[in-house]
Parts: structure tokens; sequence; C-alpha cells
């Protein structure tokens, strides 16, 4: 059953500037779905920017418990509001503070995110009187972007895509278990699984290696069936929205060729390609696997830059900039 809107934890509060950063609800399905809001710094309110975090177990700063502290959400929010831009960052349904929204958060689907994310665009309006919010949405989260704003959903500005997948999450799996000479062993194993969830089958978990069990669980397969039927090249097709897509050279999770891709099917969005640039958003000189994979687990180091330039730049651009 569909909630009233929950602004209970910020009724009276007021948008001022400099303010700092307070909780704020949005209607879920069962239960609130929890956020925090940080004020831009400056005169006034500014544009809001709503960020979507990525897959799994990843909270509204950004990180996850198997390991991932880069904070890449939060850095964005801090830099954003000292830009003049404000942020909402959420946790998803079902998962920390969010977790009283659904009884068991695997149960979802990109459509189940795509909805909540309406309801997040619904309560931000309510609350700051902005005419529409910009969402941002990382990795996972631009997907859910996509399918929130439909062709052209009422109260979003537009969408930006950070380290966004551009084509079917099989063809992304495929080439991340591919691209990782550790998985040699198990890979035929891996591209098997994937295969199968495609064909809308679940695979035998029990028979996979120790390693690939976490990754094809059971509790999440029929969502990863659902993701691999969505091909985001479609979706952003048929967006009416202004689109920023923003890629950084050094991902090893997504690759320009997703940009690229993505940019193909909406010649009107706006690409940034970053070079030393990865998935985190953080700053990589090299090419070595192992120096790229450990700034997801340091909080202190700040995002690559550009990033911060290029969102700022395309959601409250100088007149005429756009």
């Amino acid at each position: 059953m569909r909630l009233v809107v929950l602004l209970a934890g910020i009724v009276g509060f007021a948008m001022t500037s400099g303010a700092a950063a307070i909780e704020i609800e949005a209607p879920g399905p069962q239960g609130p779905l929890a956020g925090t809001l940080l004020p831009a710094a400056g005169p006034a309110i500014g544009p809001v920017v709503l960020i979507v975090p990525g897959s799994g177990p990843t909270d509204r700063d950004g990180n996850s418990p198997p390991g991932i502290r880069a904070c890449a959400c939060r850095l964005l929010a801090e830099g954003l509001a000292a830009r003049g831009i404000s942020t909402v960052r959420i946790d998803k349904r079902g998962m920390f503070a969010s977790a009283r929204a659904v009884p068991d958060a695997n149960a979802v689907t990109i459509a189940d995110y795509a909805q909540d994310v309406r309801a997040w665009v619904g309560a931000i309006r309510a609350k700051t009187g902005a005419p529409c919010v910009w969402v941002l949405g990382h990795s996972e989260g631009g997907l859910v972007a996509l399918a929130a704003a439909g062709g052209n959903e009422a109260g979003i500005c537009g969408l930006v895509l950070a380290a966004a997948p551009g084509r079917p999450l099989g063809e992304v799996l495929r080439e991340q278990f591919s691209s990782n000479p550790a998985n040699a062993p198990i890979l035929a194993e891996a591209l098997a699984a994937v295969s199968a969830l495609e064909a809308g089958r679940r695979p035998d978990v029990a028979r996979m290696h120790l390693a690939l069990r976490p990754v094809f669980d059971p509790k999440v397969q029929d969502f990863l069936i659902g993701t691999l039927a969505v091909d985001p090249a479609r979706l952003i097709a048929d967006c009416r929205k202004p689109v920023l897509i923003l890629q950084g050279e050094r991902d090893l999770q997504t690759s320009v060729t997703d940009a690229e891709r993505l940019k193909a099917a909406a010649p009107q969005a706006k690409l940034v390609l970053l070079p030393d640039t990865n998935h985190v958003l953080k700053e990589v000189g090299t090419a070595d696997r192992s120096a790229n994979l450990g700034t997801y687990g340091d909080p202190h180091l700040p995002l690559a830059p550009g990033v911060v330039d290029a969102i700022a730049g395309f959601v409250a651009p100088a007149p005429g900039n756009r």
C-alpha cells in the first residue's frame, strides 16, 4: 500500500544559506525512505540534485559493506553544495535507514527503485519549493534514473548519468568477468550463469565455485533476471529531458564504450569523458588494477578533478552554456 508523504523529520526546517545537513523522508511502500538533505552554500537553495546510489547494499554516502568506503556520493554532495547546488542522497528501500520501507531488500526491481525516485522527487519539491529536481544516478543508479524519468516525467529537470551502464547488464558482466585474469579458472562457469539469467533461468549456486556464489545468490537472482532485460540505450532514446553522461576513462566497471553507446542513442545528450577517473570518481594516474581498486577504500581521497565542475556546469550553467 502506498503511503502518504512522510515529512515528519523535516517539518519546520528553514531552508537557509549554509544550513547543516538534515535527515528527511519520502514515502516508501510499507514505511519511509530515508535520506540526507544538504542545502547549498549561498543566498538561496539553488538547484536540487537527488543522488541515487549504485548496486548492492550501497548506502547514501556511496559506501557498502564489502569494503567500498570511497564516500563518492557524500563527496559529490559536499562539492555541489559549495557550488550553490543542494542535494539529497538516499538509502535504498529495505536498506540502512530505509529498512522499514520493505521487509526484504532483495525483493526489488529497477521499476521499484524508479518508483522510489519519483517519490523522492515529489517530497523534495514539496519541502524545498523547487519547480523540479535533477536526478544523478551513479553506476546502476543511472539505470534507475533513466527508468524514473521515462519519456518526460513531470518534476524531473534532467539527468546526470555518472559511470552508468550503456549496455544490457549481461554484456557488462561478461566484460567484467573476462577483464580480470584472476577469473580464468571460473570464467566459463560465470558466463554460463549470466546466460542462464538472461534466458530467465535460475542457475544452481550449490554447484558453483565458492567465489561466484555471492554474485549469483538466489536471493538476488530475480532482480538480476529483471535487470538483465533492461537496455539503457533504449531508455535514454525515449528520454526527453536534458542528460549529462559522465564517464571516467579509468573505470573498471563501466567504460567509455558504455558512455558512447548512450550518447549514440541520445545525440542531444552531453558527453563528458574524464581522464584518470575511475568508477568511484577518484583520480587514478596508472593502469595498475590494484592501485585503481585501492581508491575504493579511501574516503579521504577527493573526487577526481573535473567531476564536480562538469555536474555543476550542467545543472547550473552560465547563461547560454548548456
